[in-house]
């Protein structure tokens, strides 16, 4: 029987200025808190979509992350962000690879998944916004060709968005999930309540 799939962002593991920002002095205390979420919620036989940013970048930080994410429960895929080694804009990035995958049973630049008959996009992006002024990694985005995307990356606290176009954009990062994964149930339930208000 297949378990529960879950999507999560914006982990930042060991990122002291991130845990700063939402409120802890120090990086352990942060870290135990997105650990003890996950290990509570996500069962062994689980998925869990993580859409980018395990880390810092810098070798040490993103060793460290990827022992975090292996001994989490649940088979791990990761959609890579900004911040992971792995990702193509890196230059470094086939030299990462294998050790993503020694956490991870997949890594790629985005995915497309379907569930409750509904088809969507997995991007660390958003197809429009970024947390800075101005909206950075276009290169890196997905095109709009208006399917509903799950992503990270903004670290906002806003879980529902719209692109240039009016496409839905889902927000799955920690920021906007009190610290915690969201079910697959959950997106669904949010995605078809947006769709709906949008054909009114």
């Amino acid at each position: 029987m297949t378990g529960t799939v879950w999507f999560t962002a914006d982990l930042h593991v060991g990122h002291r200025f991130v845990a700063g920002l939402r409120g802890h002095s120090d990086t352990n205390d942060h870290d135990s808190l997105l650990a003890s979420h996950w290990d509570r919620m996500v069962q062994p036989d689980d998925q869990v979509w993580v859409l980018g940013d395990i880390s810092v970048s810098g070798s040490r930080a993103q060793r460290a992350a990827l022992e975090w994410i292996a001994d989490r429960p649940g088979t791990k895929h990761l959609v890579s962000g900004n911040h992971d080694d792995c990702a193509p804009m890196h230059r470094n990035a086939h030299k990462w690879l294998r050790s993503y995958l020694e956490a991870f049973e997949s890594v790629a630049p985005a995915a497309r998944r379907r569930y409750g008959g509904q088809e969507f996009l997995l991007s660390h992006y958003p197809y429009k916004g970024d947390h800075t002024e101005v909206q950075r990694y276009d290169q890196w985005r997905l095109p709009d060709h208006g399917l509903p995307i799950l992503h990270g990356h903004t670290h906002s606290g806003g879980r529902v968005s719209y692109s240039t176009k009016g496409t839905l954009q889902l927000h799955v990062g920690v920021d906007a999930w009190g610290m915690r994964p969201v079910s697959i149930h959950q997106v669904h339930q949010l995605m078809t309540e947006k769709l709906k208000e949008n054909d009114k």
